[in-house]
């Protein structure tokens, strides 16, 4: 069963995840998000009960 063998599966996602960690993710993470978080303040709006018709 050669798709037991582990030495060419083991090599592909080491370096893949090389590849990953050292090349693409620091590229990736020096974009800014466009929705940046504001500093507003929560209000809190009252909510008012239903009369439901059968209470």
């Amino acid at each position: 069963m050669p798709q037991l063998n582990p030495n060419p599966w083991f090599f592909i996602m080491l370096l893949s995840w090389l590849t990953f960690s050292l090349i693409l993710q620091p590229k990736l993470l020096t974009f800014t998000s466009t929705n940046l978080p504001s500093n507003k303040t929560l209000t809190t709006q009252k909510s008012s009960s239903w009369n439901w018709p059968w209470i």
